[in-house]
């Protein structure tokens, strides 16, 4: 027998008219009261899939800069809208601002919004700040992103292993000089690729490497002012760049040939998304290939499970990239 407000008021200790405000999202019930009310709600089934009709997809912005221009998220975007629409519910999407006055108003209102299940999209998101989205009143799943030290269900991509294979296969090509291309803004996805990077050098032993990190922005026409102003100080360069995303290696690319590099034979890149551009533009970018859209079919599949069975157990899963070879890495003959 489902239970009822009537019965939330008795367990809470809170009124009928309080506990119905709280789950209709009324003004006028202060944030713990409401973190009370839901807490029960959820324990007792009150909430549960035949409330729910639609999938808020909450895309958090920190500094904005990495959705800025990237065809990333339209792609994992599409492949939530699709899997959400053939399961019959549907989307809607909501642009968080961290640095907007009303922010935690509008974090209270996508925490106890009983009708949508939420599917957060973390690339920009901190540790800190992930904390208060493990109150939600409904289910959650964290996307392309993932917290060591916060229990979520999250769908989020291989980004050590990835960089390390492509490491791996610049080696292969002959380089031992593997600089990399550095975001300015260190979400994790770019943390993590740093330090598979820095694993496939340890583990062959190619030291000193530090001097060819080179700081970039993160959109394209900025990484290619800063990377044109550096080629102008005639530094010494590596054979090989692995860049944080494919943006990176594309305005990077754009800078060297401007300065009279060439592509692959002086310089040879790989990036990382394997976005649209990459194999249209001259030459064609080698890059680690991201499933956006399954990664995003994947995330809506795992918050209807929870929506069905009310499942408490918290499931990290990681899709597997792969490394697509195209025109940017030249092979270095070894004596």
């Amino acid at each position: 027998m489902k239970i009822s407000i009537k019965k939330i008021s008795e367990l809470s200790g809170f009124s009928p008219a309080t506990v119905s405000n709280a789950l209709n999202n009324k003004k006028g019930v202060n944030r713990d009261t409401s973190e009370q009310i839901f807490k029960i709600a959820q324990e007792y089934g009150y909430l549960n899939e035949t409330k729910i009709k639609n999938i808020k997809v909450v895309t958090y912005r920190d500094s904005g800069k990495v959705f800025s221009d990237s065809p990333f998220f339209a792609a994992l975007l599409e492949g939530v809208e699709n899997a959400s629409r053939q399961s019959g519910y549907e989307t809607t999407i909501f642009n968080l601002y961290r640095n907007s006055p009303d922010y935690e108003e509008r974090v209270n209102q996508i925490l106890n919004d009983t009708s949508s299940a939420i599917l957060l999209v973390g690339t920009e998101l901190n540790e800190q700040n992930a904390k208060a989205f493990q109150q939600a009143a409904v289910p959650l799943v964290l996307l392309d992103c993932w917290f060591e030290n916060l229990s979520f269900n999250a769908v989020l991509m291989n980004n050590i292993d990835s960089v390390s294979q492509a490491v791996n296969y610049l080696v292969d090509h002959g380089h031992s000089q593997i600089g990399y291309l550095k975001g300015d803004v260190r979400i994790q996805n770019f943390q993590c690729r740093q330090k598979g990077y820095e694993r496939a050098l340890q583990e062959h032993n190619l030291t000193n490497q530090s001097k060819y990190i080179i700081e970039v922005p993160t959109t394209m026409d900025e990484v290619f002012t800063t990377v044109d102003s550096f080629l102008q100080t005639k530094p010494e360069l590596p054979t090989a760049f692995f860049a944080e995303n494919d943006m990176i290696a594309l305005g990077a690319m754009k800078a060297f040939q401007k300065n009279g590099y060439r592509i692959p034979e002086d310089i040879s890149i790989i990036g990382f998304d394997d976005i649209s551009f990459c194999s249209v533009f001259t030459p064609a970018l080698t890059t680690v290939r991201v499933f956006k859209q399954e990664m995003g079919q994947l995330a809506v599949q795992r918050l209807i499970t929870l929506m069905k069975t009310n499942t408490k157990t918290k499931v990290k899963m990681q899709i597997c990239n792969e490394l697509v070879e195209r025109d940017s890495v030249a092979y270095l003959k070894t004596n």
